[in-house]
């Protein structure tokens, strides 16, 4: 018997919710995506999700998880509008919730209030999936790679599957996709130092339109190499990041640090060494951490959609193929929520939903609270 589900999700990105129809059928973890719609946020919340990370009371805080609550509802119902879809035929909702703090092994903190969700729909509301792990010693993240392992493996060879959100991240996933070899963790920044760069060089431009910053400068190598060289990419998986680590203050000192080597660094080559160190950072840490098997790279996420970080990102991991998710499944986009909906497809049929190679959890663990 098939079921309809949404799945809501927004990322490190602060691009906007996400939010995907989904189809289960039967007992087994195969999703069809039925329709999917992003929500963007608007330029006044963005800053006002990024003041909240670093200096929101609690007032402040209190107010965003209402209104998170709501526009992840209204994505929902739009996604439901476009769809044909009255919200009395889902089954359930599932929705991460926009990450406002995450400090590994410590706390995992996600606002958007899962009643408010669950009076739009009047379903069952699957929220809160990382605290869990958190409680069992995981570091609350990475949880999509059960998806990657349960939808996305390769019945006869290893796949990398690659998402460039705010963070980036990889799962490196076995032929048949056995979670218990499933390795993933955080390589580092994805897009968000990369966009805080292009917004200190051109204020009002949140994110380096179609490449043209980074295609028109030169990363300053030296600065790289150095970046490359934080305890971070050093330490081994398990291991995740954020905003905390790699945020607007990071993006502001790597400014720094290149107009001090060179002064006469031009806006664009501050822009083309934030997305070399996005690049350099993934393929270092592939090479440092994955099997060298030639496993193929399929990619998705935000970042996928700047022309010339694709294109470096295939000069840097030659000779491993790299393929768009988009090819190969569907919609990247939607790959996030999708992975939401399943999280909560496992939460309500009382089975795992974390990999603890990846997160460093005790054992598996049932995610997310339900919300009646």
């Amino acid at each position: 018997m098939s079921h309809l589900a949404l799945g809501l999700m927004s990322g490190t990105s602060l691009d906007g919710v996400d939010a995907a129809l989904v189809r289960f059928d039967g007992e087994r973890p195969g999703v069809t995506l039925v329709a999917f719609h992003a929500a963007p946020y608007d330029d006044a919340f963005r800053e006002q999700l990024r003041g909240a990370m670093t200096r929101g009371t609690a007032r402040d805080l209190a107010l965003l998880h209402v209104e998170l609550g709501r526009r992840f509802a209204d994505a929902g119902r739009a996604v439901l509008a476009a769809a044909g879809v009255a919200p009395a035929a889902l089954a359930f909702v599932a929705s991460h919730g926009q990450t406002i703090w995450h400090e590994p092994g410590v706390v995992s903190l996600q606002l958007g209030d899962p009643a408010i969700i669950a009076e739009q729909f009047g379903v069952p509301v699957i929220s809160d999936f990382r605290s869990r792990d958190v409680a069992a010693g995981g570091q609350g993240a990475p949880l999509v790679p059960v998806a990657d392992a349960l939808l996305f493996a390769a019945p006869d060879r290893p796949r990398i599957l690659l998402n460039v959100g705010g963070m980036a991240n990889v799962t490196w996933v076995p032929a048949g996709g056995d979670r218990v070899a499933v390795r993933a963790f955080d390589t580092g920044p994805g897009v968000a130092v990369l966009d805080a760069v292009t917004r200190r060089m051109r204020p009002g431009l949140p994110f380096d339109r179609d490449g043209l910053l980074a295609a028109a400068g030169r990363p300053h190598a030296a600065t790289v190499a150095r970046l490359l060289t934080h305890p971070y990419f050093a330490a081994p998986p398990p291991k995740t990041t954020g905003r905390e680590q790699f945020g607007d203050a990071y993006a502001a000192a790597l400014v720094r640090d290149v107009r001090a080597a060179d002064p006469a660094a031009t806006d664009e080559d501050c822009v083309a060494t934030a997305l070399a160190l996005t690049v350099g950072a993934i393929a270092n840490q592939i090479a440092r951490w994955l099997p060298a098997d030639g496993a193929e790279l399929i990619a998705s996420g935000g970042g996928v959609r700047h022309p010339v970080l694709v294109a470096r990102l295939r000069e840097a991991v030659a000779p491993r193929a790299v393929r768009r998710f988009d090819d190969v499944f569907f919609d990247g986009e939607a790959k996030e929520a999708v992975a939401f909906a399943l999280l909560g497809w496992l939460r309500l049929r009382g089975r795992g939903g974390n990999v603890p190679t990846a997160t460093g959890a005790k054992g598996e663990r049932v995610l997310g609270v339900v919300t009646g």
